[in-house]
């Protein structure tokens, strides 16, 4: 079935991106805002728009019967989730669903499996995905078992919660004596953030890379892999730069973790696009989650490989079988994102005000998305990113080199933003090397706060 109309239930830069994707394809597109986001750029583009309640996300983002009516109202047939907010809930997928839209994402019962990241494991498990050594589900409520347990594993260990996600719901663990209370506090910070108590535990890896797998699936039998891309840069877990290919892996490598995931895209029937995340170490890979939507750093995939992959995700929603085949894909050069947030460069604090001046670089192999302009003013309301500038090259050198050029290039006046710390990091000679892990950017962040030296 061709989709005739979306709606796209996002905002900001990803809200762009998919319109623009639906405008290529002659799909009619649907804004949502809150009452804050009147000016946003897709607002203005899109064929129609619906306000869906005041600024705080609850009311508007998250508020699923007034996203339902959106639809219902315009005679959309669809819905794109984009990243965040409800992307990834199932709740949300079945309502979808059940009100006679498409979900342009996968099934809720695939979303719910990989939500729950005890089930997700276990699932993973049986798919022959490497995973990281531990409980093998929830921990035991007996604390003699729970030692033995962590004993077995070897320490240290961590402490996750099964409803968690995003750095969220995690705790290191050293030693035997701080092991039940840990354990304790971690369950009761789940409950009060996920509303689901039950924790897991894993053997923590101490100097371990964040590389993960691109993948597009159709349910229908047919999945391939897009190759991988590192997302060590990291900032209390939250990726700061991301690129593709990852450092040091190699063909063979790419092709064998690539292949395991395909494998369990197809046994758990799995549609749309899709990552898998792992933990890289000493050689081999280590799984941590899946996530069942379109990810921010997307475009980079998409510069080495040559694949829209939010039109795929548009494709395989209409009901069309995958057209591209594994042999299809080939991997060319290499792409950087560095994530563009309002936010002071030195205490991170968000700061929303009004753009007065914006210009965005330009040259060969450079990309901006983003939806800012001259005049628009960024809310206190949601997150603090306001675009992502990403840049191309032949090899990851030129790809650094442009990307220095590219931000320096970047001019964004009336609020503050975090360009002096991508500058940096582009011109770390560590990082320049390739192949720093997950706690490398925090290490190098903190030795500078003792030193009392800023980041600009």
């Amino acid at each position: 079935m061709p989709l005739d109309k979306v709606v796209i239930a996002n905002r900001g830069e990803i809200a762009l991106r998919i319109l623009r994707a639906c405008q290529a394809l002659g799909i009619r597109t649907v804004a949502v805002h809150s009452t804050v986001d009147r000016n946003l750029k897709h607002v203005a583009m899109a064929d129609e728009s619906v306000c869906i309640g005041p600024a705080p996300s609850a009311e508007s983002y998250l508020n699923i019967p007034a996203l339902i009516a959106a639809a219902e109202v315009t005679d959309a047939q669809a819905i794109h989730p984009g990243y965040g907010f409800l992307s990834e809930n199932a709740d949300f997928a079945e309502r979808v669903e059940q009100s006679g839209f498409v979900f342009i994402g996968p099934r809720a019962d695939t979303i719910r499996l990989m939500g729950d990241k005890v089930e997700a494991i276990r699932a993973m498990k049986a798919a022959g995905v490497p995973c990281v050594p531990g409980s093998d589900g929830p921990v035991p409520e007996d604390h003699a078992e729970c030692m033995a347990m962590a004993r077995a594993i070897g320490y240290p260990v961590i402490i996750k919660a099964s409803g968690g996600g995003g750095g969220r719901g995690m705790r290191v663990v050293h030693t035997e004596a701080a092991l039940i209370n840990s354990i304790a506090t971690t369950q009761a910070e789940a409950r009060a953030a996920f509303g689901n108590p039950q924790v897991y535990m894993e053997k923590y890896l101490e100097n371990p890379r964040h590389v993960e797998i691109q993948v597009l699936a159709d349910g229908q039998g047919h999945a391939i892999h897009l190759g991988e891309r590192d997302c060590s840069m990291q900032r209390r877990h939250q990726k700061v730069v991301e690129e593709a290919p990852a450092p040091g892996i190699t063909p063979e490598l790419r092709a064998q973790i690539g292949g395991v995931c395909v494998d369990a895209c197809i046994r758990i029937g799995y549609r749309g696009a899709g990552t898998f995340e792992f933990l890289f170490e000493d050689g081999r890979f280590y799984f941590i989650e899946m996530n069942t939507r379109i990810q921010v750093e997307h475009p980079v995939t998409e510069w080495i490989t040559g694949v829209d992959l939010v039109r795929e995700q548009l494709l395989i929603a209409a009901g069309q079988p995958l057209s591209i085949r594994q042999e299809d894909i080939v991997i060319r050069g290499h792409a950087i994102e560095c994530r563009i947030n309002a936010e002071d460069p030195d205490t991170f604090m968000p700061c929303p005000g009004t753009i007065k001046r914006f210009e965005s670089p330009g040259g060969p192999g450079v990309r901006v998305d983003t939806h800012l302009y001259d005049g628009y003013r960024i809310p206190s309301n949601y997150d603090s990113m306001i675009g992502k500038l990403i840049v191309h090259g032949p090899d990851r050198a030129s790809a650094i080199a442009r990307m220095r050029l590219a931000l320096s290039e970047t001019v964004i006046e009336g609020v503050k933003c975090n360009i002096p710390l991508q500058q940096r990091i582009m011109a770390d000679p560590h990082f320049q090397l390739g192949g720093q892990n997950i706690h490398y950017l925090e290490k190098r962040l903190a030795e500078r706060k003792d030193k009392n030296i800023g980041l600009v």
